[in-house]
């Protein structure tokens, strides 16, 4: 049943479960979801609701795209030698620079930061002080507020004030999320709310995290995966809603935590949206679809089609047609003599019996037809055409 992304975002907080897991392709809206979520579960005031508001603590913390847009550059291009990342001020930052100043959370960031890096890079946030602004007029720089960091040389020695990669940015800004998140979940297990270092969280129940995974190799995917799910399994205060369109990462999640509900969120023509629940096998493919799509893909390149391709080929649709929620892989095969295909390569290679097409390998035109069909099932599917760049 098709939805608008707001009562997509209530059913979320109507399901209350610990963990709701939700794969989308990309373009879907699971950003705009997560602004949606946030803004029902905490919505916007005038400045006097706000002033209440904020007096009863935050209640969502969300990590996606705009909180990337809260760090930007000043490249210094003037002198080109103090380039530095600028935080700006909000409810997210202002809590993280507060836990930088006051617990240390600096060195917690660093060493994720270098983990799921490099560890020649490292960061260093800024200590209160006074600058002038273009006009010449003194301002006080808050603590906290800017980052610079520096690349070891080899020498003994480093070069300061460098700009990071985009992705090295994008992981840097999740490690500032992930660190912050580790102190809220262990703030929140203790039991005695007056034993707590701080009641900014007493009130926050849920935690909204799309796609942190920017420019990670498969094993960091998996660690980082796994790292999360061991952190959402540690508390018993907060609901998780998280969104991916990275299969390997959704796979490992699904493996890893339990009490949860998994969606497949999907944009429809219309402009309106559905999410449709997945249970059982069909959460269970992800890893597995990407396996076989390189093994099919790599043998085409080669020329090295056997006869299994073609039962690896059959595997596939299955698989795709399981997800997608397809009654039968077959539908997912080129209309135009799609009867031919089934009856004459696929159940022919899947289920011969025939001892002397077992051994013989497939004729240059059955070859083609591998390589047809499984084009054209990455072509037609979004879930494998976005993620044909993708290795296991």
């Amino acid at each position: 049943m098709s939805q608008s992304l707001e009562q997509i975002a209530q059913k979320l907080i109507d399901a209350d479960k610990k963990v709701q897991l939700i794969y989308a392709f990309n373009g879907s809206g699971k950003t705009r979801l997560s602004r949606k979520f946030r803004l029902l579960v905490d919505p916007k005031f005038t400045d006097e609701e706000q002033e209440e508001q904020e007096e009863s603590g935050i209640r969502v913390m969300y990590y996606n795209a705009f909180t990337e847009d809260l760090f930007y550059w000043d490249n210094d291009l003037d002198g080109d030698t103090k380039r530095k990342l600028i935080i700006r001020p909000n409810n997210f930052t202002d809590l993280a620079l507060g836990f930088l100043k006051d617990q240390g959370l600096d060195i917690n960031i660093a060493t994720n930061f270098q983990h799921f890096t490099t560890d020649s890079i490292t960061p260093k946030f800024n200590e209160e002080y006074i600058a002038q602004d273009k006009n010449g007029n003194d301002v006080t720089v808050k603590a906290y507020s800017e980052v610079t960091f520096s690349v070891a040389t080899g020498d003994e020695r480093s070069e300061p004030n460098i700009k990071i990669s985009k992705g090295e940015e994008s992981n840097f800004i999740w490690c500032v999320f992930y660190s912050l998140l580790e102190q809220i979940v262990e703030i929140l297990s203790i039991t005695e709310v007056e034993d707590r270092s701080t009641n900014d969280f007493n009130d926050l129940k849920y935690i909204f995290i799309d796609d942190p995974i920017s420019s990670l190799d498969e094993n960091h995917v998996i660690e980082l995966a796994v790292n999360l799910a061991g952190l959402i399994k540690k508390s018993d205060n907060l609901k998780f809603i998280l969104s991916t369109h990275d299969p390997l990462f959704y796979n490992v999640l699904y493996n890893e935590l339990g009490n949860k509900k998994c969606y497949l969120l999907d944009k429809l023509e219309d402009g309106t949206f559905e999410l449709e629940e997945k249970q059982g096998d069909s959460n269970k493919s992800f890893s597995y679809h990407l396996y076989l799509k390189n093994t099919i893909e790599n043998a085409i390149e080669k020329n090295d089609i056997q006869k299994y391709h073609f039962v690896l080929l059959r595997n596939l649709y299955e698989k795709t047609a399981n997800f997608l929620g397809y009654s039968k892989w077959s539908d997912l095969l080129p209309s135009n003599d799609r009867q031919a295909y089934i009856s004459r390569i696929m159940n022919f290679y899947s289920h011969s019996t025939l001892s002397n097409e077992e051994v013989r390998e497939p004729t240059q035109p059955e070859k083609q037809i591998i390589s047809f069909l499984f084009n054209y099932l990455v072509e037609n599917s979004k879930y494998l055409k976005e993620e044909e760049n993708v290795t296991v």
